[in-house]
């Protein structure tokens, strides 16, 4: 059984976390700091009460509340409570995994009374950090996703046997990951509207009309999931971080901005454990490039975050001149090895004495006191 945790709107949770001020009031967290001139990148229960969500010109939150709270992005916070949960899941002695900065998914094997652990998982994490999850349980991590929308927000859904075709048959096809407008267009033509209906369909149906893709939703619809339990940590293959947009974007800034962040999250990561990578992958998803995934093999390993990012933006140029809506993207780096040389240029030098700093300083400050100021722009330019 697959256990997922989606925290409730996270961003603005954190904000009224932070500020009892803005508690129980309409808030959003907007991409920039011009509080008229900016998107809502987050919307607290309350604002979404009135209409407003995430994508919303704010200027067009303020119309429909003028008394609205408002907060600029600052990603460092969020970034840093993601950590932490996912530090206190892994309490929890079950293995786990980042879905994104704010979903998290643990592998509970056969766990007798999963409903019981989800409620405490709920309650630790409200204790600790002030904020709500609602979280799902299935077979898999596709169905284990799709049952922690149900009862949003801090609420507890269990897909079992007996219940699965009953939920399906309440949820949209087009709703599902993986399912973008072009195939939410192909399955209505082929007569699937629902969750359910997919699910009915065989497998060589599916591969008939939509290939391959068919066959891996068939696969995520129908499979009995677990965590890969028997790699080492001590032998890390890869190193990577993803991140979904609120909405797609095609705002150059603001995607290069939160590109140049998960670079960041991996470069520390590799430092921490002593690591570089020769293999910079990423990924993105949209409307237009759905599934887009590329890479670079590098000459010489690195753990530079600003390089790491510098290759990224090179795959990502090959998705054309002009910047395609992107809803998601991942940065991934693999073919790891132990650092064990010393920088020969005065360039390689200074650059791994500013990196060695920056991790000094956060691993005494705390987890993101020292950032490149590109990070903190990412708002200025979405």
């Amino acid at each position: 059984m697959i256990l997922h945790i989606d925290m409730d709107a996270f961003f603005a949770s954190i904000e009224q976390a932070i500020n009892p001020r803005l508690k129980g009031k309409p808030l959003i967290v907007g991409s920039r700091e011009s509080r008229l001139h900016t998107v809502v990148c987050a919307a607290s229960y309350e604002a979404k009460a009135m209409g407003i969500d995430s994508g919303m010109p704010s200027a067009e939150a303020f119309k429909i509340c003028p008394n609205l709270e408002f907060v600029s992005a600052d990603q460092s916070k969020y970034i840093w409570a993601s950590e932490q949960i996912f530090e206190l899941l892994k309490g929890y002695g079950f293995e786990a995994a980042n879905a994104s900065i704010d979903e998290f998914q643990m592998d509970i094997k056969d766990t007798p009374g999963p409903a019981s652990l989800a409620q405490e998982i709920q309650k630790e994490i409200h204790q600790t950090f002030k904020i709500t999850a609602s979280i799902g349980i299935a077979k898999n991590s596709l169905l284990a996703k799709l049952a922690s929308k149900i009862n949003k927000p801090n609420g507890i859904a269990v897909l079992t046997p007996e219940n699965l075709e009953q939920i399906l048959a309440k949820v949209p096809a087009k709703k599902l990951r993986g399912v973008g407008p072009k195939t939410s267009l192909l399955l209505a033509s082929l007569g699937i509207e629902t969750c359910l209906d997919l699910y009915k369909k065989s497998p060589s149906f599916l591969e008939q009309f939509l290939g391959k893709h068919g066959l891996n939703m068939y696969a995520e619809l129908h499979s009995t999931e677990h965590f890969d339990a028997s790699k080492d940590d001590s032998e890390t293959k890869s190193v990577g971080h993803s991140y979904t947009l609120p909405r797609a974007s095609e705002n150059t800034g603001f995607i290069r901005a939160w590109l140049r962040l998960l670079s960041e999250m991996v470069g520390a990561r590799l430092r921490q454990q002593n690591l570089a990578a020769r293999t910079i992958h990423l990924w993105l998803n949209g409307p237009e490039i759905p599934g887009f995934g590329a890479q670079r093999t590098l000459q010489e390993p690195t753990n530079d975050s600003y390089e790491i990012c510098l290759h990224a933006q090179r795959i990502m140029a090959k998705t054309g001149q002009k910047m395609p809506k992107i809803r998601a993207m991942g940065v991934t780096c693999s073919t790891l090895s132990k650092v064990n040389y010393l920088p020969l240029f005065n360039e390689q030098k200074r650059r791994e004495g500013l990196l060695k700093t920056m991790d000094k300083i956060n691993a005494k400050l705390g987890d993101w006191s020292i950032y490149p100021a590109v990070i903190h722009l990412a708002r200025q330019k979405s």
